[in-house]
């Protein structure tokens, strides 16, 4: 193959850099674009196709989420999700280039650039991005279908040495190749997804797909047609008829998540479903048989919800038939060190960085942090550390948690509706109005934040 493939859009309002970069960049890439602002942005990208962006965090212009390069970053990832995306930023700048890789981002450059550095990120993201494409001669990885997890999310189960754990993987191997329906509950970053997929991939349904559902995240006016479906003219924008969640998942498993967060007039159409293992979609009359094995997740005690009418009880029993309870990651401090070092072998691989190990002053930061966050915190602590360090070792000094939102984190302990919306509004107001910002003090993802919002009418 030759040196010369690939196709690079560089994104940037100074002039100088664009033409330094139509100067530089062709001599290794086929071809190059620039443009002056994000302005064409979505245009060029349905006409150029790149490979790659070179995008710029700041511009001249004024986008509403105070941030240009982030709102943009995003923005190209949900239109085109493998094209890779590689931000341009001043020193300044860089937690929000780190902020940037969380959300998706290949990499980031420091301005002013050193041309060899700038040159082997850009041929790895092209490497990359035309792999997913399916450029480079192989078959593409094409994208991950309504409801489930992407590559990212796609991580292995650490049984760590804890007895805690020990205890879970033995339940497991017990319960996997059955279809017994499973209850997973513990604090938000606790790893519930990844034990959800442990037990599909361990099941005789491991074949079959895994449709994941973060069902608080899902407005009450959109619930029957995302896990029903619906069919076409059922409503104003029903254009076409749509397969819900359940019928995706028909021959595997079905993972609900946040399954406490579900509204009480809801949870009646839910239990139905899953009694009679037939749906109905939104706008039809034909009952579609759906075989599927269930697993649900909550950071919520369900049996308290229960006692004071906010969850069904026969719901509860339902979804009940095994009950695997994940303990705090502070509950299993031998596994904090080894995780960690998981952790930095994936992102030294994934960002160019040549760690390999955990000095011991940073071994003992880390086990004496109570990672109110669990496993989340930890991975994106040394995630964090691994960008920005410059040794071989992670020191002391790289490792930077947030404490600030001490005692605001909704994964401390089980939350009582009256709690979590003390919470919910605390943290909104530390945020200033922040709702990223807001999510990552709380420890919960923006879409189950957007939920708990619109719950307490927030």
């Amino acid at each position: 193959m030759s040196s010369k493939v690939g196709k690079i859009l560089v994104v940037d309002d100074n002039l100088g850099i664009r033409r330094t970069l139509e100067i530089l960049l062709p001599v290794h890439f086929a071809e190059v674009k620039t443009l002056p602002s994000p302005a064409s942005l979505v245009s060029t990208l349905e006409q150029f196709r790149p490979d790659v962006v070179l995008l710029d965090m700041n511009f001249n212009t004024s986008i509403n989420t105070g941030n240009e390069g982030l709102y943009w970053a995003g923005e190209i990832k949900k239109l085109s999700p493998d094209v890779e995306v590689v931000l341009f930023t001043a020193y300044a700048d860089i937690a929000l280039a780190v902020e940037g890789m969380k959300r998706g981002a290949f990499d980031f450059i420091v301005k002013p650039w050193d041309n060899d550095k700038l040159i082997e990120v850009l041929t790895a993201a092209r490497d990359k991005a035309r792999k997913a494409m399916g450029r480079d001669g192989r078959s593409g990885s094409g994208t991950t279908g309504a409801g489930c997890h992407s590559e990212r999310s796609e991580e292995s189960m650490f049984w760590g040495t804890s007895p805690a754990m020990a205890a879970i993987r033995k339940t497991l191997e017990k319960i996997a190749p059955t279809d017994a329906t499973v209850l997973i509950t513990g604090e938000n970053g606790t790893g519930k997804d990844v034990m959800a997929r442990e037990i599909h991939a361990h099941s005789n349904r491991s074949d079959k797909p895994m449709v994941a559902v973060d069902a608080g995240a899902i407005t009450e006016t959109l619930f029957e047609s995302e896990l029903f479906g619906h069919v076409k003219g059922a409503f104003t924008d029903a254009h076409t008829d749509h397969v819900g969640k359940f019928e995706q998942a028909d021959g595997g498993t079905l993972f609900l998540d946040e399954i406490g967060n579900i509204p009480l007039h809801l949870q009646a159409k839910l239990l139905r479903a899953i009694q009679n293992r037939s749906i109905v979609r939104v706008g039809g009359t034909e009952a579609k048989p759906v075989n599927i094995r269930l697993i649900c997740a909550t950071n919520m005690d369900l049996a308290a919800l229960v006692r004071e009418g906010r969850f069904r009880e026969d719901l509860y029993y339902r979804i009940n038939t095994v009950h695997i309870a994940l303990p705090a990651l502070r509950q299993r401090k031998e596994d904090i060190v080894p995780l960690a070092q998981m952790f930095l072998e994936k992102f030294a691989l994934k960002y160019h960085r040549p760690l390999t190990g955990i000095a011991p002053d940073a071994q003992e930061v880390l086990e004496s942090l109570s990672w109110n966050g669990n496993i989340r915190e930890l991975q994106n602590c040394i995630e964090k550390a691994v960008i920005l360090s410059e040794g071989k070792n992670l020191t002391a000094g790289d490792i930077q948690t947030d404490s600030s939102a001490k005692g605001l984190r909704m994964t401390d302990t089980y939350y009582s509706e009256q709690s979590e919306e003390s919470a919910v509004r605390e943290a909104m107001a530390r945020a200033g109005g922040n709702i990223s910002a807001a999510a990552k003090m709380l420890g919960v993802s923006r879409p189950t934040l957007y939920a708990k919002l619109k719950k307490f009418g927030l």
